[in-house]
C-alpha cells in the first residue's frame, strides 16, 4: 500500500485531517507499506503542509474538477462517508475505509456506511477509532462493489409507458 488517498470531499471534516495527521496514525500507515499520503481537504481550516509529515510525503489540496485519478492512483482510499466519495472509490474497485464525522446530527453518513459495511463493500471507523483501525483493517474480507445496470431500469421503464 504505496499510496493512500484521503477525501472529504466538498465539506470540512478537519478531525478526519487531522487524525490522519498524527504520528500515531502515520506509524500505523507506515506499518503498512505506506509511503505516500495525499489529502484532499475541502473547506477545512487545516491544509497540511508537504513536509509537515516527515516519515510520508504528503500531498495536500482543496479542490480539483475531479478526484477519479487520485483514486485510480491510490492503493487504499480514506473517505469521509458522502454517497458520491463512496460510490466513485467503489466503483473504481479500489478498498475504502470510511471515517464518519460522528460529531454531525441526524447522522445520513453512519447509515450509508453500515450498509455497505454489512453487504461487506467497505469498512468504516469514526475519528477517535481511526488509529486502530488503520492498525487492524483486513481488506481480504470485502467483496467487489458490482456497478449498477441502469439498462434495466430504462427497459423497466419504457415497458411501463408502452415503448416497447
Amino acid at each position: 500500500m504505496k499510496t493512500v488517498f484521503v477525501t472529504v470531499g466538498t465539506t470540512s471534516f478537519d478531525e478526519l485531517i487531522e487524525r490522519i495527521t498524527t504520528p500515531e496514525a502515520v506509524q500505523a500507515l507506515k506499518g503498512r507499506g505506506c509511503q505516500q499520503l495525499v489529502l484532499q481537504v475541502g473547506r477545512g481550516s487545516i491544509l497540511p503542509e508537504s513536509d509537515s509529515c516527515y516519515e510520508l510525503g504528503i500531498n495536500a489540496f482543496r479542490f480539483k474538477d475531479s478526484i477519479a485519478e487520485d483514486i485510480k492512483c491510490a492503493d487504499l482510499v480514506i473517505s469521509h462517508a458522502g454517497a458520491g466519495s463512496c460510490l466513485e472509490t467503489l466503483g473504481a474497485g479500489k478498498p475504502l475505509l470510511v471515517v464518519v464525522n460522528d460529531k454531525l446530527m441526524d447522522n445520513h453518513q453512519l447509515e450509508l456506511a453500515n450498509r455497505l459495511y454489512k453487504d461487506s463493500h467497505l469498512l468504516y471507523c469514526t475519528p477517535s477509532t481511526l488509529v486502530e483501525t488503520l492498525k487492524t483493517m483486513d481488506f481480504s474480507v470485502l467483496s467487489p462493489f458490482l456497478p449498477g445496470q441502469p439498462k434495466h431500469f430504462a427497459d423497466f421503464l419504457d415497458r411501463a409507458l408502452g415503448i416497447q
